[in-house]
């Protein structure tokens, strides 16, 4: 692949911080997805929240109130998910990690892309969508077991036990992240010796405030996106590529 001579440079300085961190934590959001086919949200044009008031239709009080217009908006992006397979951006952050060169996946997905590509220390800032959960019971259960009767037959998921709907387990708004996973997040990006962003814009609050605190703390930013971020300024090197693309290209460097 013939890259322009400033885009090589940036991944060669990436390669660099790469091969000299120790502690590296992986920061991923949407775009590293889209390759495999899962629309993004913000994008101009194409994202999510061009077609859907986000309030409307992905709230806990849209969940509660309107339950039908919730399902309606998730079951197509249910669905895209499922049948959706990792992208060559996820197996090379997989291939990464083996090698020892990155610590933990901190992701704002809900696709679990991450763990099907191989990659075994995944933190998810947003849950995921592969189960379901009781709100009332507090139980929960696997999304497959309603794969037929919800996504197929078009009936809204409900408890075995107690009949009320059951809430993917992701954030939605008026949400609060699970603290768990967020204090985990925290706490790496604090010891980190170095952040790589991929595919992300860095717009979602608290998530985005991550890859900061870790800076703050001492560790070096890498960027792979293709538009801008906040962070860009920050950043010891920034590559304006497709994640697909470009991840790989990065992971065969580094580990070579």
């Amino acid at each position: 692949m013939t890259l322009p001579e400033e885009t090589r440079y940036q991944l060669d300085r990436a390669v660099e911080v790469f091969r000299s961190s120790q502690r590296c934590v992986v920061f991923t959001g949407a775009g590293i997805s889209v390759p495999s086919g899962i629309p993004d949200f913000r994008s101009a044009g194409s994202g999510l929240w061009n077609k859907f008031d986000p309030m409307e239709v992905a709230s806990l009080t849209a969940f509660r109130r309107r339950p039908e217009v919730f399902f309606n908006w998730l079951e197509p992006l249910a669905v895209n998910i499922l049948n959706a397979r990792p992208n060559p951006a996820h197996i090379a952050l997989a291939d990464l990690q083996k090698a020892g060169r990155v610590q933990t996946i901190i992701t704002q997905n809900i696709d679990r892309l991450h763990q099907k590509a191989g990659a075994a220390d995944v933190i998810e800032l947003h849950g995921n969508i592969d189960r379901l959960l009781c709100l009332d019971c507090r139980l929960d259960f696997p999304l497959e077991n309603y794969r037929l009767s919800w996504l197929e037959d078009h009936t809204l998921p409900r408890c075995p036990g107690c009949d009320a709907l059951l809430k993917p387990d992701i954030v939605l708004y008026e949400e609060m992240l699970p603290e768990d996973a967020w204090e985990q997040a925290e706490a790496l990006c604090r010891q980190a010796d170095m952040i790589f962003i991929a595919g992300t814009s860095l717009e979602v609050m608290p998530a985005s405030s991550l890859p900061m605190e870790g800076y703050y703390n001492g560790a070096r930013l890498v960027i792979m996106n293709l538009s801008r971020t906040p962070l860009d300024g920050l950043a010891a090197a920034v590559i304006p590529m497709d994640v697909a693309e470009g991840l790989p290209l990065l992971a065969r460097s580094v580990l070579a």
